[in-house]
């Protein structure tokens, strides 16, 4: 008979999941130092992100475009590298096959991993948000409410996904290099070198059919006050969708 997670077992769980996150100092200099440091350091040093610019129907680069898409690294940093490795090294313990014997179900463990990762993902875009605006002078978003839904939509998405790296992974090394496999082009067609405004049209169309793309581009209309394609909300959605089928048919948790 399975025993359904308690809120009292989530809530501890959830506690040492957050003290274990804590001492990785390399998970949190890329998932949130990393990004809030390239947009001070960008913004700051480059006076033509300060300008602005008519290929970004007249905003400055530091106002919508290089917050969002560094709100973007932080969740795909979180999704497609921490998470997977994480879950991986669990399996390769035997600490999910353990807790298959306990009251606490393998179950348990994966929400509390994904209920961390999330919050970390809240904290991380609104420390970025925050600093952006504190030291370049970033507005808050122009249309919050879209920003939060597309946040939340793109979160599922590449959380998912991340499910499905951590279910196909054999081990840890393996789930650090599917995530490095993954993470590099979608992190091309999302924006992050070169921005989607300035991307061939065949190249910007590839790119609104990847979740990176429809999540950067989402991020980017919302800080700047324009609802959201529904083209990228139905790509965000599908692609959360198929993710968590995979995810719950490929999962193994010995």
């Amino acid at each position: 008979m399975a025993f359904a997670p308690t809120a009292g077992r989530l809530a501890k769980l959830a506690a040492v999941e957050t003290r274990l996150f804590l001492r990785e100092p390399i998970t949190l200099f890329f998932a949130i130092l990393l990004p809030v440091s390239l947009l001070l350091a960008l913004g700051g040093s480059i006076p033509a992100f300060r300008v602005p610019d008519p290929e970004f129907g007249g905003q400055r680069v530091v106002d919508v475009q290089l917050p969002g898409t560094m709100v973007m690294l932080s969740v795909v940093t979180l999704a497609l590298s921490t998470l997977p490795v994480v879950l991986a090294v669990y399996r390769e313990r035997g600490v999910l096959r353990r807790m298959s014997t306990t009251p606490v179900r393998p179950a348990a463990l994966l929400a509390a991993q994904l209920a961390v990762n999330v919050v970390v993902a809240v904290l991380a875009a609104a420390l970025t948000l925050g600093l952006g605006h504190l030291v370049l002078g970033v507005p808050a978003p122009g249309a919050p409410v879209a920003f939060a839904a597309v946040f939340a939509l793109g979160c599922l998405a590449l959380f998912a996904l991340g499910l499905v790296l951590a279910a196909v992974a054999p081990g840890s090394r393996a789930a650090q290099g599917l995530g490095a496999a993954v993470v590099f082009p979608l992190l091309f067609l999302g924006g992050v070198w070169l921005p989607r405004a300035l991307m061939p049209e065949v190249l910007r169309r590839i790119s609104d059919f990847t979740p990176t793309g429809a999540f950067g581009q989402g991020l980017i209309d919302g800080l700047g006050g324009h609802p959201p394609r529904p083209l990228h909300l139905a790509v965000l959605a599908g692609w959360a969708l198929a993710a968590a089928i995979a995810a719950n048919r490929l999962f193994r948790w010995g």
